[in-house]
């Protein structure tokens, strides 16, 4: 019930909410005749239901080589994420996925759950590759290509320096901003800038940085062993083995390193401000924009926050609607960074050993958005509204209880019977129906 209370706790989101469900679902209609396409994006809406949303959302020359790409690069990670597979079998399939992705035969199975059946199913996205146009294919094998062997590289060695930790980055992000770049560039939707390769890196190490920050906990529980993406040259500082962070006695230690994680990551946001700015074609915008607020908003979150090292850390559903449906200009950019920024540098604590350093990149990123931004008359991401009154309260859960009805029936999950018998039933499903 834990959704639905968030829910009642923000009536202003409800209607976003609910308009951001019936957008998805009418996106998943525009597929493109053909099992595999089907599949594909059936595939890509279980992997990721953000990511299929700002895909689907694309234009028609452009929507089938992200989806694809996309998945290409899932499967690629699902391989080098799987810590039960060996060495000696993991290596050649990383430096050989690109030749992989023309054989309609090959598959491999590893992974959990969704990753497992992506995996399972990579044929039918092999048979999608096939019948993009071969600029598109030359991308997606390029970056393929470059980004197995990088993820090659770090399985042989660990993240022992910051520099490791960029490169690594790189490798497994960067190059998807450059491969992002070129498909955009061979839609004929956009055109490159001079510096697009390095503002293409800064894009994809900021979101990919975030996600290593995030997904500390899930990284360090793998089974049978640890995936480790923080840099030894930073954690070492303050425990013995990476593993410690988890331990409650090491809660103040772990908390300090988190928040130069934070820190660093913070650096690349001027980088992508310009690289947005540039983007020509509003959907490819869109696409671009909306993971990048949504990672200034996880870092918002994560910062000096101890529960990054006990469960899971992630921007609720009513701001994640909120975003989708108001980021359309680089004013909603920078409208959103300055929200979760001021957010971020409200929990700075000036006795954090790194605090100087992070409130300067704060501003940095605080003044690029007043100067450039406009940020007044606009209504925040972050800020709570009034409290509802009683009536309002009463009409919500009206409204609530006429969509678990409706979404009982049109999934024929029970009999509507023993809804009205049963009235957790209604709101486990309202739950369910957000939650989705």
């Amino acid at each position: 019930m834990g959704s639905l209370g968030q829910i009642l706790r923000h009536p202003d989101e409800i209607y976003l909410l609910v308009k951001l469900k019936m957008e998805i679902k009418k996106a998943q209609k525009q597929i493109p005749p053909g099992e595999h396409w089907r599949i594909c994006y059936s595939l890509l809406h279980n992997v990721s239901t953000s990511f299929s949303y700002v895909i689907h959302q694309l234009r028609t020359e452009l929507r089938n080589p992200m989806c694809v790409f996309y998945l290409v690069l899932r499967a690629l990670d699902t391989v080098e994420d799987d810590t039960s597979i060996s060495k000696e079998v993991k290596l050649p399939i990383l430096t050989d996925f690109h030749r992989h992705i023309y054989d309609r035969d090959w598959h491999f199975s590893c992974g959990r759950n969704e990753f497992k059946v992506l995996m399972d199913q990579f044929h039918h996205v092999s048979s999608a590759f096939l019948q993009l146009e071969r600029g598109y294919q030359e991308v997606i094998e390029d970056i393929t290509k470059r980004m197995g062997a990088g993820m090659a590289k770090f399985i042989c060695q660990e993240v022992e320096t910051m520099e490791d930790h960029t490169e690594y980055c790189y490798y497994v992000a960067g190059l998807l901003g450059f491969g992002l770049s070129k498909l955009f560039l061979a839609s004929g939707l956009e055109v490159l800038t001079p510096d697009w390769e390095h503002l293409s890196n800064s894009m994809g190490l900021f979101l990919h940085k975030t996600h290593i920050i995030k997904d500390y906990l899930e990284d360090i529980n793998e089974i049978p062993e640890p995936r480790k993406f923080w840099p030894r040259q930073i954690w070492s500082k303050y425990v013995g083995k990476l593993e410690d962070f988890k331990d409650e006695e090491n809660s103040a230690k772990a908390v300090q390193c988190l928040n130069y994680m934070v820190t660093d990551a913070l650096i690349h946001i001027e980088d992508c401000f310009k690289y947005m700015a540039a983007l020509r074609d509003p959907t490819v915008f869109r696409f671009c924009a909306i993971p990048q607020i949504m990672a200034i908003g996880t870092l918002s979150l994560c910062y000096d926050n101890v529960q990054v090292f006990r469960g899971v850390v992630k921007v609720r559903r009513g701001i994640t609607a909120k975003v989708m449906d108001r980021t359309k200009t680089m004013d909603d950019v920078y409208g959103a960074f300055y929200d979760f920024s001021c957010m971020l540098k409200a929990k700075v604590d000036k006795k954090d050993p790194n605090a100087t350093e992070t409130l300067h990149r704060l501003e940095v990123v605080q003044k690029l958005c007043r100067d450039i931004g406009v940020l007044q008359k606009r209504n925040s991401l972050v800020k709570d509204g009034a409290q509802p009154k009683p009536l309002i309260i009463v009409m919500l859960l009206v409204l609530l209880l006429a969509i678990g009805f409706a979404y009982l029936r049109a999934n024929r999950v029970i009999e509507i019977n023993n809804a009205i018998s049963d009235p957790d039933i209604i709101m486990n499903t309202v739950s369910k129906f957000f939650s989705n």
